[in-house]
């Protein structure tokens, strides 16, 4: 059963919420997050990155970007920019994108769903990334940054979000990528208790995205437990916060790759061995996009090629079976000698966000070649996380990106 409770949220006084809200601090380099930030004082993307508060030549990663963080944080709270509820409650966050709405789950889940494998996952951590922002949240006193989740579609659950959605909304704004954002409250103690025993049967959650915020929060909530050994389990440290999704309302975008160099190939030479490998021809049209599942499109020398997998190199396996795993052990491995994607500097991932013009260019200006892939369904995603498989890295892209500084839990 999952734990899915109701919290005292932090959130932004009305009238704020547009200000506030930022995207996700890990999709900006630091000259990004600079920019970014230097005319937006309310944005919370200050407090995510809070060396944009600093000369370059600081480490991002020194105490005094921590402190910062904090500092700017519960100064935000004491002047008022940011509100704390008087009572537990859940939140609806609705996100619209092109026509096409998603209902988020706004609350916390718990540690110990995490640690036993009831929330699952599909992707390894890196242990640098995981302690960035476990001192982040660590010094800050407060989760920050909402862990994606994703759950099977429950009628329960989608009758009262619904229901939910009925009510005025706290906050209604597009922002600047032109995604509409409304937030809803659920604060009834009937609603309440009806959504939590709804999660409490189910069998199983999984991170679409935030991995590495996850892991993080929960490194965090088990120092705390080492720090205070009388802890009852009900302390707010034992718990992160989340969105969830029901899977039918997701989408998942491509996610694509470039590589350097050819490893000593020429384009003819590279070409060759692609055709010994796949199905390969031209592609024909103007939309060079893969169609199917069992296909994908590769831009070389000015030109795009559709490539199909061959009907004895697929797989029911749910992690070999995957087309990005089927390109890394066929092609990227053997021929480019990129054998460890998650290191190796050769190769770069490009968001399906940035569509494949973004991979043209890349081509042009610093790389040799492209590889844009059909997306990774979340049945796929799904059945790797119940078999206790990993994924290979950047597998999923998750569009549209939840923002952070519209929901805090402090712990």
């Amino acid at each position: 059963m999952a734990t899915i409770k109701p919290f005292f949220c932090i959130r932004p006084a009305q009238g704020k919420a547009a200000d506030i809200a930022a995207l996700p601090y890990d999709v900006f380099n630091r000259a990004e997050a600079k920019r970014e930030t230097a005319d937006k004082p309310l944005s919370f993307l200050r407090i995510d990155r809070a060396e944009t508060q600093f000369e370059e030549d600081v480490d991002p990663y020194a105490p005094c970007v921590y402190r910062k963080a904090h500092d700017l944080l519960w100064e935000m709270v004491e002047r008022g920019d940011f509100v704390t509820e008087e009572q537990e409650c859940y939140y609806i966050y609705e996100l619209t994108m092109e026509g096409r709405v998603q209902d988020g789950l706004v609350a916390c889940a718990a540690v110990d769903d995490y640690l036993d494998g009831t929330i699952k996952r599909h992707e390894n951590t890196r242990e640098e990334k995981e302690q960035d922002r476990i001192r982040h949240v660590d010094c800050c006193g407060a989760q920050t940054g909402p862990i994606f989740l994703a759950y099977r579609s429950a009628r329960e659950v989608n009758a009262r979000i619904r229901q939910a959605k009925q009510g005025e909304a706290l906050y209604d704004f597009t922002s600047g990528d032109g995604i509409r954002h409304r937030v809803f409250r659920i604060g009834e103690p009937e609603e309440i208790r009806a959504i939590r025993e709804a999660f409490a049967g189910m069998e199983a959650l999984y991170i679409a995205d935030g991995h590495h915020r996850a892991a993080s929060a929960v490194k965090v909530g088990q120092l705390r437990r080492q720090q205070h050994p009388g802890y009852t389990g009900e302390e707010e440290f034992n718990y992160f916060l989340a969105v969830l999704f029901c899977d039918e309302q997701l989408k998942i975008m491509d996610y694509n790759r470039v590589v350097k160099d050819l490893n000593g190939c020429s384009p003819v030479n590279f070409l060759t061995k692609v055709r010994e490998r796949f199905e390969v021809s031209p592609v024909e049209g103007t939309d060079p996009h893969p169609r199917e599942k069992g296909e994908f499109t590769m831009f070389l020398e000015e030109q795009w090629y559709r490539c199909r997998i061959r009907k004895e190199d697929r797989s029911k396996d749910p992690v070999a079976g995957l087309d990005v795993s089927i390109l890394q052990e066929k092609l990227l491995g053997p021929v480019l000698g990129i054998t460890d994607p998650r290191v190796d500097g050769r190769i770069d991932f490009v968001g399906g966000i940035r569509g494949l013009s973004e991979l043209e260019r890349r081509v042009r200006e610093d790389c040799a070649a492209a590889f844009a892939m059909y997306p990774t369904s979340i049945q796929e995603l799904f059945a790797v996380a119940d078999a206790g498989r990993l994924m290979p890295p950047k597998s999923t892209w998750f569009e549209p990106k939840l923002r952070s500084g519209l929901f805090l839990h402090k712990i």
